[in-house]
């Protein structure tokens, strides 16, 4: 009987310790013979074990025997490559999904083709007259040639008829354009419709004024950028209508996933945003983790008396994070921010427009012609302090009458207003800015801001110094986004300060096209071709997106696609291959001196992403004791950026992307 009951002891403990391991100790699923990066600077790990959402073990089949039981389910990947799940540290997500409307889809197309595809997008919608119809995906950079019927947008549109205002919605998020029924909707401040016109931009719109774009005479030419845009289209910084959005949610998680995007920064998430994520939330569709950048126009939050009204929007901005404040997956800690606009300006357009990024120097004023090729080239450059523009801004009435104007070009080579002296605006008066980032730094908020030219960067980092000084706070994960062009001594700044910079390596690129419309505003060119553009040594060509700058002095760069501009998809691993080559395919590169390695790369869409997102315990790395959130690819990345083979990378594919511990995404076709 004693013996009976000592082997039953025996048996019962020996379950019991079977049961604990497979419990306690045992993984739900293990991959296995896989090219596993689990650190972007280490080497490939071959085994991944994960259970309850967490990643238990990575290593090799040596040391996997104790995490697999009687239910572990055990996959052999045959070498297939897992990197961690990809963070995109500036996407616009609520604006990447694809739905029924008019879209140009990026494509450069001239006025004329845009003219002829908008009258098919008409005929197919047939919107009612008087409803404000919105044209999606206008690319600003490239295309838009003119022709002797169509010699601006609004020309141009108001030819398609119908009765319809229509606005062109610009891919970069900043510029757009509209026919007169669209521009003859603008509302002044005190709500009354009076419409955009060279009367009311001398009054009602005069602080709008250099956002609106004007042609020879000083007619209205259909360009309404930046905040001017608002005040037609209340909308017109978000490409998509928020109730469209929210009958299809689950296709914006579903995008992200299955480019193996497993966490976000939403650059840009208004009050309606929360719409969108809380249906995913409550739908079980939140396959991601998201933060919000809440955004606030400080143009439309003043008091009476025109100062900022930083207690109401501290008042919104508390309200919103603490809503999220428990979410596992949302977090609502930052605040996004404008500092400028953008350094393209129009070759095309009569006179040239110029760039409304923040610069420190004056931006120049090139005379553009035609060369035998019928492509631009620059001839000549005005000059600003010359007798004649001295006069010209004396006495500007003096030469608006269309007889004064012709001559004045027939003898000069130039137009009048090309007299103008600029060096671009930021978005909002520089003490806002800094007032605005300070208050809210000493909430407790991160900072995420829009800085495309050298002063709006200066300015921002100026502005970050300046509140944690004044709070003593240095461990917010502030950052500045875009950086085109930035001086030396910034980046420098940057390193000191630690600061994030969400890059885009997409934009790093030699286009003659889009050269055009940027460098010889930056400094004198003669001609037109790449070697008149790219001068080794020049100011743009040393300075501008300097990603290893940004490295080598300390700072820490992470990857935004800022998706939907130039592509609705985030595309990582075309930003991958860009960040390394800075070339499109068969042209030089921009400044290669400024390439990363793959490596680093991959640490920018991972790792670092996490850190910015203040996550970097949970995710951004493959683990032990991290969320099990990966991807398998089709390719090993890393081999193919570090022999030569950056190129390739641009095609690689998703085969599945998991998160949390489960498989979000499938690609089917492989």
């Amino acid at each position: 009987m004693l013996s009976f009951v000592i082997k039953t002891l025996i048996l019962c403990l020996a379950f019991e310790t079977s049961f604990a391991q497979d419990i306690n100790g045992a993984a739900d699923i293990v991959f296995k013979n896989a090219k596993i990066y689990a650190l972007p600077e280490s080497q490939p790990k071959s085994v991944l074990a994960m259970r309850d959402g967490k990643i238990t073990y990575v290593g090799d089949l040596a040391g996997l025997n104790k995490f697999v039981a009687s239910k572990t389910v055990v996959r052999d990947l045959g070498g297939q490559v897992v990197i961690p799940g990809l963070i995109d540290s500036h996407i616009h997500p609520l604006d990447i999904v694809d739905l029924d409307v008019c879209d140009l889809k990026s494509e450069p197309m001239s006025i004329e083709a845009i003219v002829s595809y908008i009258k098919k997008c008409i005929d197919h919608y047939k919107p009612l007259p008087g409803h404000l119809f919105k044209v999606y995906q206008w690319n600003v950079a490239n295309g838009n040639q003119p022709s002797a019927g169509y010699t601006n947008f609004r020309e141009a549109l108001d030819k398609i008829g119908h009765g319809i205002p229509i606005e062109l919605l610009g891919n970069d998020g900043h510029r757009g354009a509209f026919n007169s029924l669209g521009l003859a909707m603008a509302k002044n401040k005190a709500g009354k419709v009076i419409g955009f016109s060279k009367k009311t931009l001398n009054f009602d719109f005069k602080s709008l004024s250099k956002f609106i774009g004007v042609d020879g005479k000083g007619d209205l030419n259909g360009a309404v950028n930046e905040d001017a845009r608002y005040a037609i289209d209340p909308n017109a910084m978000n490409n998509k209508s928020i109730p469209e959005v929210l009958k299809v949610a689950e296709k914006v998680t579903q995008r992200l996933n299955s480019q193996g995007i497993t966490a976000i920064l939403d650059a840009s998430a208004i009050t309606e945003s929360q719409q969108v994520y809380d249906k995913l939330i409550s739908n079980h569709k939140l396959t991601l983790r998201a933060t919000l950048a809440q955004f606030y126009n400080l143009n439309q939050w003043q008091t009476p008396d025109g100062k900022l009204d930083i207690k109401n929007m501290l008042k919104r901005a508390n309200e919103f994070r603490a809503k999220y404040s428990k979410s596992s997956l949302i977090r609502a800690d930052t605040i996004k921010l404008f500092a400028d606009g953008v350094l393209e300006g129009v070759p095309f357009s009569t006179p040239p427009s110029l760039p409304n990024a923040a610069r420190m120097n004056e931006i120049l004023q090139p005379i553009f012609g035609k060369n035998p090729n019928g492509s631009l080239d620059v001839v000549g450059y005005v000059d600003t302090s010359s007798k004649v523009c001295l006069d010209v801004r004396a006495k500007p009435g003096e030469y608006k009458a269309d007889k004064t104007l012709a001559k004045f070009v027939k003898v000069n080579g130039f137009h009048p207003v090309q007299c103008e002296i600029s060096n671009g605006t930021l978005q909002y008066e520089r003490d806002n800015i800094l007032e605005f980032v300070k208050l809210f730094h000493s909430a407790g908020f991160n900072l995420h801001i829009h800085a495309i030219g050298d002063r709006a960067a200066s300015t921002a980092i100026d502005a970050i110094e300046l509140a944690r000084k004044a709070d003593g706070v240095e461990t917010t994960r502030d950052t500045i986004a875009h950086l085109q062009l930035v001086r030396p001594e910034d980046v420098l700044r940057i390193g000191r300060n630690h600061l994030f910079v969400a890059f885009t390596f997409a934009w790093a690129y030699t286009d003659i096209e889009y050269d055009l419309s940027v460098i010889p505003f930056i400094q004198k060119v003669k001609g037109g071709d790449y070697a008149a553009l790219h001068v080794p040594g020049s100011y743009y060509e040393q300075n501008a997106y300097p990603v290893k700058a940004v490295l080598d002095a300390g700072g820490i760069v992470t990857a935004g696609s800022d998706a939907p501009t130039d592509d609705r998809s985030p595309r990582p691993f075309y930003n991958i291959s860009m960040a390394v080559l800075r070339a499109m395919t068969g042209a030089p590169a921009l400044n290669p001196k400024q390439s990363i390695t793959v490596r680093k790369a991959l640490a920018a869409y991972t790792l670092n992403g996490a850190k910015m997102l203040g996550r970097e315990n949970e995710i951004g790395s493959i683990e032990v004791g991290k969320s099990a959130d990966f991807v398998v690819i089709d390719q090993d990345i890393v081999t193919l950026g570090e022999t030569g083979q950056a190129e390739k990378i641009k095609k690689t594919q998703v085969l599945e992307t998991w998160f949390k511990g489960k498989r979000v995404y499938l690609n089917e076709k492989r």
